[in-house]
């Protein structure tokens, strides 16, 4: 696959340990594969996040487990149950992966296809409103 890479995002993977390296790798490739115009950066200093018209996610390496944060307003559906905490935040939820943890590609790609959609939508807090919620 083939997407135009921020080095410090590279930078920030390198420092990893392998394990963790592979998640943030397979995560960012599903990122950019949602659609070819998600673009990353840094924010916060060190994090790597995926933008699109607002945030879409950003990855966050703990001792024992990467952290996907989703940037979904809490609306976006979680059929295949992928979702690991933040189940009742109204801004977004997060996915923990620890070593060894499968990745569900077609449900996180249906997931962040989701969050892109209602950003180009006006984002999920225009949505929200909209909707009443």
């Amino acid at each position: 696959m083939s997407y135009e890479k921020d080095p410090r995002v590279d930078d920030y993977i390198d420092r990893l340990p392998g394990w963790q390296q592979v998640i943030c790798d397979q995560v960012r490739d599903i990122v950019h594969a949602a659609d070819s115009e998600v673009a990353e950066t840094i924010k916060r200093t060190v994090q790597p996040y995926f933008v699109l018209n607002g945030n879409i996610c950003a990855l966050l390496a703990a001792k024992d487990h990467v952290n996907v944060f989703l940037y979904d307003g809490g609306i976006v559906a979680d059929p295949a149950g992928i979702i690991t905490g933040g189940q009742q935040n109204k801004t977004g939820r997060m996915i923990s992966y620890y070593e060894g943890d499968p990745i569900n590609v077609p449900a996180l790609s249906r997931y962040l296809k989701e969050i892109i959609a209602n950003n180009r939508a006006g984002g999920w807090r225009k949505i929200k409103a909209e909707q009443g919620l």
